[in-house]
């Protein structure tokens, strides 16, 4: 018998698992004639009927049981090739999950003290915990308010929060704001658009935007923008995350740096590539 493709098993799973063909074929994004034609010449390979079906029901024969078992199992075994031909490619570097934005000042005095001569990627995403789950980054700075189921993690520093507003804005010349001021401001957002932080600071320097940001994100306001700190808002709490148990040799490096404690250290990153997620 030749062998089989996962595309097929990805059919039959789905099948299997819905137990009903319209159901699977939606979940697969095909329709359902072809999947049924599909699964047919799966049986006739196989040589054992996998299913028995009616015009009103969809059952797993004993075949299928046994089939479905050993399936599951065939693409979990694909889906870790893939993981570990990634971690691989990636031996020998640190690719961190981060906001764009944030803790920039916290990542930078890390780094310089762990791996300063060498790559590290840093994989932009407004989702660290997924991408940190998926692993496809060795750690992640992310805050505690993050679901971080699947993950271990560590309280590295806070962040206070800053309120971006354009130069020459009434409240711009404050030592400090309060939330209640800002909600009655017409271009105040709770939460800040899904952009880079370039734009964003764009935004605010045309009098489109207020909105609060990290002290990290505010330190990067630029000309036509004032930060001015929030005085009723917490300060945020950054972790640093990884897929649960053991890190990554590079990660523990990282860990180890943020154990020992606060340090200044004024010193170039190097070299970097940037990634998106």
């Amino acid at each position: 018998m030749d062998r089989l493709e996962t595309r097929e098993l990805g059919y039959f799973v789905a099948v299997a698992q819905e137990l009903h063909f319209g159901h699977a074929a939606e979940r697969l994004g095909i329709s359902p004639p072809p999947l049924s034609r599909a699964i047919t010449r799966l049986e006739r390979r196989v040589g054992a009927p996998l299913f028995d079906r009616t015009s009103r029901s969809v059952a797993l024969t004993a075949a299928g049981e046994a089939f479905l078992a050993e399936s599951l199992k065939a693409l979990d075994a694909v889906d870790n090739a893939v993981v570990q031909a990634r971690r691989a490619h990636r031996s020998g570097r640190l690719r961190i999950a981060t906001h764009p934005g944030t803790g920039s000042g916290l990542l930078r005095e890390l780094i310089t003290r762990t791996t300063p001569d060498h790559p590290v990627d840093l994989v932009f995403t407004r989702d660290q915990a997924a991408v940190l789950r998926a692993r496809d980054a060795d750690i992640g700075l992310l805050c505690a308010t993050t679901d971080l189921h699947g993950l271990d993690s560590v309280e590295v520093g806070v962040e206070r929060p800053f309120a971006l507003l354009p130069s020459g804005h009434r409240l711009a010349d404050r030592p400090a704001v309060e939330l209640s001021e800002l909600d009655k401001e017409p271009n105040y957002q709770a939460e800040a658009p899904v952009t880079a932080l370039d734009e964003l600071v764009d935004l605010v320097s045309l009098d489109q935007l207020v909105v609060v940001v990290g002290e990290s994100a505010a330190r990067r306001a630029g000309d036509g923008v004032i930060a001015v700190p929030v005085a009723d808002l917490p300060d945020t709490v950054l972790l640093l995350a990884w897929p649960s148990g053991p890190p990554s040799p590079q990660a523990s490096a990282l860990l180890r740096a943020a154990r020992s404690g606060p340090a200044v250290i004024h010193a170039d990153l190097g070299v970097m590539s940037v990634s998106e997620s």
